[in-house]
């Protein structure tokens, strides 16, 4: 139901009136919104050479789930003691430390001996990547409650920029004969520089690590958490598919080329990243619960005609649905998980994603079997399953203040 009300600001802004915290605090925003489309633009190049993987080192579809797998596991790991370094190291060190060991690990992926070397470096990338995202939500938060705006669904929405970009930059550089490792030399080496510069834009110090070491770094997820954690689960392993297998699915199922099979996740990237512009605007206008549900709604639905058609044009129209219909989940969950008292935002960011990430440990292993003893097609019916499951938990969400 649509309402007009107040958006939730937290405690008042912290530096309202000084020209130079004004200037500190827009600069801040400026580089997080580049240091979200970095991590983007690696996600987006990890998508869109998922194939390159798997031609490269001859994998089965069982074979590459696992080694998704591996790289989730490392996510998930990771996140036990990534509040705790964010809270050592600041925001902005652990942002550009965790952009260094992505961008080389990435950009070394098709240069390893063999699948075992590949096996072993897939965990360490992992923990990077959320590493990665657990800074600069962390970063996202403080800037939210210091300056009293909603910016969490437009920093999002540039990861989602940022995701469409490394895809649709991949699709271009196949079409035109070159070579994926270069591409990801490329591609990665730049990325390693902008996000290591845009680092230095970011805050200094946050005022959970200023005043607040009576706060976990970690909080083992129960009662709210643990609701916000799992809704998180099943938006994730929605996206998670999507982001693995989407462009495989386009190259093996409907027998698109890779050139044009990129372009479905960057139709998917795309749609989440115009619906989340428009995300802080909407979040003003209408309940946390209305827009989870008609978006994860809207995400099942498309998913399911994609499904039954087998067309490859109504495959990517569909993909761009999915990506809109998803695009709330993030900046809504991740948000309403900083707001629970007791935790450090970091330690309440890594808390709910350490349970969201396991739909990154869970998808690959359970779409790769289940394509194994099906189809692909088949397979991709859990995005349906983890939509819906999303739709029907909306209800537990936290309404924000009136």
């Amino acid at each position: 139901m649509s309402t007009l009300r107040r958006r939730e600001e937290g405690p008042e802004p912290e530096h309202a009136g000084s020209p130079v915290e004004t200037l500190v605090i827009a600069g801040a925003r400026r580089a997080t919104r580049v240091q979200f489309m970095a991590l983007g633009i690696l996600a987006g190049t990890w998508g869109a050479h998922i194939p390159s993987l798997k031609a490269r080192y001859a994998l089965s579809d069982a074979t590459l789930s696992i080694v998704l797998l591996a790289a989730a596991v490392g996510a998930v790991l990771s996140l036990l003691t990534a509040g705790r370094i964010v809270g050592r190291l600041g925001a902005r060190n652990a942002t550009a430390l965790a952009a260094l060991v992505v961008s080389l690990l990435l950009g070394l992926l098709l240069e390893y001996p063999d699948a075992i070397v590949l096996m072993m470096a897939m965990p360490i990338f992992g923990a990077a990547m959320s590493l990665f995202d657990v800074s600069i939500n962390t970063e996202g938060s403080e800037l939210e409650t210091r300056t009293g705006r909603a910016i969490m669904s437009n920093l999002h929405g540039m990861f989602s920029v940022g995701g469409m970009t490394g895809a649709a930059l991949a699709a271009l550089l196949l079409d035109v004969g070159v070579a994926a490792r270069l591409q990801l030399f490329g591609i990665c080496g730049g990325i390693a520089i902008i996000a290591c510069v845009a680092s230095r834009g970011m805050l200094e110090t946050h005022a959970d690590s200023a005043g607040g070491s009576d706060k976990a770094h970690f909080a083992w997820p129960k009662g709210l958490l643990l609701v916000l954690g799992l809704l998180i689960l099943a938006g994730l392993t929605a996206e998670g598919v999507m982001y693995d297998w989407s462009v495989l699915y386009l190259k093996q199922e409907l027998g698109m080329p890779q050139a044009l099979a990129a372009l479905g996740y960057a139709a998917f990237s795309a749609a989440m990243a115009l619906a989340r512009f428009g995300g802080d605007y909407l979040r003003s206008r209408h309940s946390d619960e209305a827009l989870l549900r008609t978006g994860a709604i809207v995400a099942a639905f498309a998913m399911g005609v994609v499904l039954i058609s087998a067309n490859a044009w109504v495959a990517l129209i569909g993909f761009a649905v999915v990506g809109a219909g998803l695009a709330p989940v993030a900046p809504i969950l991740f948000n309403a998980a900083t707001r629970v008292p007791g935790v450090s935002r970091a330690a309440a960011i890594a808390s709910v994603t350490s349970i969201g990430y396991s739909g990154f440990m869970i998808a690959p292993p359970l779409v790769g079997g289940i394509a194994t003893a099906t189809s692909l097609t088949m397979a991709l019916g859990v995005v349906v399953l983890a939509a819906g499951l999303l739709a029907f938990g909306a209800r537990f969400v936290p309404q924000t203040a009136a």
